[in-house]
């Protein structure tokens, strides 16, 4: 998602990863025990200030925050360890750099990075013990894609990868059966020599990978037809009874209107929800988020390009609701329904169109994480 009015100012990379510790506690703003006390929901976001900053904050549900640190270059999305509470930044493709965090403030934050020929993806996912960390990552010298493999009990040492069968590996969450990861692979070939461009789209053939965590062998793969291999499978979301519900991003004829949501799971392969034309061209062929209600019985789906939100129902894959949101893109259900963000500033529970009042003076990223409850 483009930030256009705000210019980076990268900190380099060795810098970042020697210096990281106290100098960047020292940017972290004090908690309102206030907000903690009462137990509201906490969720993380990556963001970029008016001074070209980038950083992650902590906020409440009504976008309150609660602490804020600094990035060495533009971060995109997180995951929490839900046995440990650590929370860990991904860099934006194709960065390289990842910070962990204690959202406690217990201890000081731990930075590391990818190895030679190897680039993030903005996602990863813990191991139900916490011991492992899983991050999407591009081999990009042999156009292939990988899952880096981290050791949380080791200060985040690399300690292997295995293959994510497909080319351009995005979001991956696990399983629920504790030992299955899902990997949305997008099929677009990218190197860094070549900044963000798409090398492939001609050929591009995305699928969403189900990858046996402990052993790396592919357990079972969902393509898309032929006809619809320019669709880009970028951002998943899983039921608690494991279907899959992904949102895509179009790389064909910006006249074409394809199906850009859809689920996966074993008892159906693969499926796209048939929303009507209109509904389909309010989403200006890309979907940036994905989020699925406690229970499963409806998600929510977001369109920086087309300016909205549309939470559908799963079961019939009809359009529930709608919101226009100014380049909206960051979504996390909660029990009472969605939070979503905004890089125009905008971060708060989504219960009507956002307007310039809501905005704070934060370009929030494109995703939020939805953190286990902290003690005050």
């Amino acid at each position: 998602m483009a930030t256009e009015y705000f210019t980076a100012h990268p900190i380099g990379r060795r810098d970042f990863l020697h210096g990281a510790g106290a100098a960047f506690l020292t940017s972290l703003i004090p908690a309102r025990a206030e907000a903690l006390s009462r137990g509201d929901l906490l969720f993380a976001s990556a963001f970029a200030d008016r001074d070209g900053r980038h950083g992650v904050a902590l906020l409440t549900e009504a976008g309150q925050p609660v602490w804020q640190t600094l990035l060495p270059a533009r971060g995109h999305g997180s995951t929490q360890c839900r046995k440990s509470g650590l929370l860990v930044v991904f860099a934006r493709r194709p960065g390289t750099f990842a910070l962990v965090i204690d959202p406690d403030r217990r201890t000081e934050p731990v930075a590391f990075s990818t190895p030679k020929g190897r680039h993030f993806y903005g996602h990863g996912a813990f191991s139900t013990d916490g011991r492992l960390l899983f991050a999407a990552e591009n081999d990009f010298a042999n156009a292939a894609g990988t899952i880096g493999i981290y050791d949380a009990t080791d200060r985040f040492r690399r300690v292997g990868e295995f293959s994510s069968h497909g080319v351009g590996p995005h979001e991956i969450t696990l399983m629920p059966d504790g030992r299955l990861l899902a990997v949305a692979n997008g099929g677009i070939e990218t190197h860094p020599q070549f900044g963000r461009a798409k090398l492939n789209i001609a050929t591009m053939a995305p699928s969403l990978a189900l990858i046996d965590s402990e052993t790396g062998e592919l357990v079972r793969s969902f393509a898309l037809p032929a006809a619809l291999h320019q669709l880009s499978i970028r951002h998943i979301d899983v039921t608690e009874q494991g279907t899959i519900v992904f949102g895509c991003q179009y790389e064909g004829s910006g006249i074409d209107l394809p199906p850009l949501v859809g689920r996966a799971g074993d008892d159906r392969g693969i499926e796209m929800f048939g929303l009507d034309d209109a509904a389909t061209a309010g989403f200006n062929n890309y979907i940036g988020s994905v989020s699925i209600a406690p229970g499963g019985a409806h998600f929510a789906v977001s369109s920086p390009k087309g300016n909205m939100v549309a939470v559908i129902d799963l079961r019939t894959g009809e359009m529930l609701h709608s919101y226009r949101l100014d380049r909206g893109c960051g979504l996390a259900a909660t029990g009472a329904g969605y939070v979503a963000s905004s890089d125009k500033g905008f971060f708060g529970r989504l219960d009507n169109d956002a307007g310039p009042a809501d905005r704070s003076a934060l370009a929030f990223d494109n995703h939020i994480t939805a953190l286990a409850r902290l003690p005050a």
